[in-house]
């Protein structure tokens, strides 16, 4: 197998033509992911998108080195990635009724206090101007996305080896191999194998993101969540508030501000980020459930000055994880949210999408045209377990941030920290693909159970596969359980 290095770059260009027609639905980041790699490694592209532009909304996210080591072979991405990172975030942690528990620190420092490595193990980004990156590199590349295009069934013919998607309208699409990036519900889930339930967790999210001169109509607000001095000028600061059974955060930026705050369902979430909510109904709801200690006045006032049309309310429902991502004759695929939904406060789900879509483009030009199957069943095998342990480990995050000890935050900060493992951010999809590609397909056609295969694990070491059930985690928080998370070392 070609051997990738740390600092080896491959444009677009240094790979044959593959002659395979891939056909993409939908632009979130799993889906323009696939399409640039999949042009780079030598691919024909398609893409439908069922807007009538690509959505650039959003707000503040996670994204680990796993998810970015690809951007080496796009050169003005890279650049563009850098700048618009935001490599000064300082953080702090308090109580929910306000008391500071942790000094303020910056990320990279915060980093190094855990342990974890010398530098950050990935960086926050803001949703948008990650987008407009995407956007501008697939307008370089001429990638044809066809816009208004509402995927409604896939199909696989068999006997001509042509799966195909067909739209609202009536439209058919066929191609060698179909992408599904289109997100939870996707209707892709037919075909692999049967649509997942959600399953109601009894908790949502309220989210918000305005311009930051709303603050100036209160002083004591802007300077209880303003920007952190330095010798170098002023931070953007994420504050994580934490409180008996829920958490929130707030993110300072130069010109915006955020907040969001897990809690109790109240009848009007839904799991869209178009549901909006106004301020007085996250008032009234916001100290149901938190004890006999209420919310901090300052983290009320912010809401307050939250304008109209801002306030998303989010149900996060729970799904076991999809048991099939590929259809029988392996040639519709589900990448992303399709594939392995995760918790908006897993901080990985952009990360692993990102990963599916990398290794998915690898993994077709190594077996071309001739044994897509085999390459599909191949990437499935190095995403599956992967994936599991990640959607796992995010529902323990959660757990984490519900219910803090608070004497171990006092002794050690990281206590109040979400886990980032050295098994998620180490790795490196693309090379791991070439790694392990051969031994995998012998391992297929053997027979050899999934996550029995002799390869390195890209999760936790010593871990061993064991499905689970989201009623199972349900049951142990029900019982005041710890998440299970399973052998080995999740560290």
């Amino acid at each position: 197998m070609p051997y990738i290095s740390e600092d080896d770059s491959k444009p677009v260009g240094a790979y044959p033509q593959t002659d395979i027609d891939v056909l993409i639905v939908g632009t979130g980041f799993a889906g323009l992911t696939a399409a640039i790699e999949c042009i780079r490694k030598g691919h024909r592209v398609r893409v439908l998108e069922r807007n009538k532009d690509i959505i650039t909304s959003g707000d503040l996210y996670f994204m680990g080195l796993s998810a970015t080591r690809f951007l080496k072979h796009w050169p003005d991405m890279k650049k563009e990635f850098d700048e618009i990172s935001l490599t000064n975030l300082w953080m702090t942690t308090h109580k929910h009724e306000g008391t500071s528990m942790t000094p303020m620190m910056s990320f990279a420092d915060r980093v190094k206090a855990q342990g974890l490595m010398k530098s950050p193990p990935g960086t926050f980004q803001l949703r948008p101007l990650v987008y407009q990156m995407y956007i501008r590199q697939v307008e370089q590349l001429g990638v044809d996305i066809q816009f208004g295009k509402k995927v409604v069934d896939y199909f696989e013919d068999e006997d001509k080896k042509k799966p195909g998607v067909v739209t609202d309208q009536g439209e058919r699409f066929e191609a060698d191999v179909v992408i599904a990036a289109d997100g939870v519900g996707s209707k892709s889930q037919s075909l692999l194998g049967g649509q997942v339930r959600a399953k109601p967790s009894g908790r949502a999210m309220w989210r918000a993101v305005f311009p930051i001169h709303h603050l100036d109509k209160h002083p004591e607000v802007k300077a209880a969540l303003g920007m952190h001095k330095t010798e170098h000028g002023e931070s953007p600061v994420l504050r994580t508030w934490l409180g008996p059974g829920t958490y929130a955060k707030t993110v300072t930026l130069q010109d915006k501000m955020i907040w969001l705050m897990n809690h109790n369902v109240t009848g009007s979430e839904k799991e869209s980020w178009h549901n909006m909510v106004d301020s007085d109904e996250v008032l009234a709801n916001m100290d149901i459930g938190n004890g006999p200690v209420p919310w901090a006045p300052v983290f009320k006032d912010l809401v307050r000055l939250t304008p109209p049309g801002s306030i998303v309310n989010f149900e996060l429902l729970w799904r076991d994880p999809q048991p099939s991502w590929a259809s029988p004759g392996g040639r519709v695929v589900a990448i992303g949210d399709a594939a392995h939904s995760y918790l908006p406060s897993s901080g990985n789900g952009a990360t692993q999408a990102i990963e599916d879509a990398i290794s998915l483009a690898t993994c077709l030009q190594l077996g071309g045209i001739d044994k897509i199957p085999q390459a599909v069943n191949a990437h499935i095998r190095m995403r599956f377990v992967r994936n599991a342990c990640a959607q796992k480990l995010g529902f323990s995050n959660a757990e984490l941030l519900q219910d803090t000890d608070w004497r171990k935050v006092k002794v050690d900060p990281s206590k109040a920290q979400p886990k980032l493992p050295r098994w998620v951010w180490s790795h490196d999809p693309e090379a791991y693909a070439y790694e392990v590609y051969d031994k995998l397909v012998e391992s297929i056609e053997k027979g050899v159970p999934l996550g029995e295969e002799d390869i390195p694990p890209n999760y936790p070491p010593g871990y061993k596969y064991e499905p689970w059930t989201i009623d199972e985690i349900m049951e142990d928080m029900r019982n005041g359980k710890p998440v299970q998370l399973g052998s080995g070392n999740w560290d």
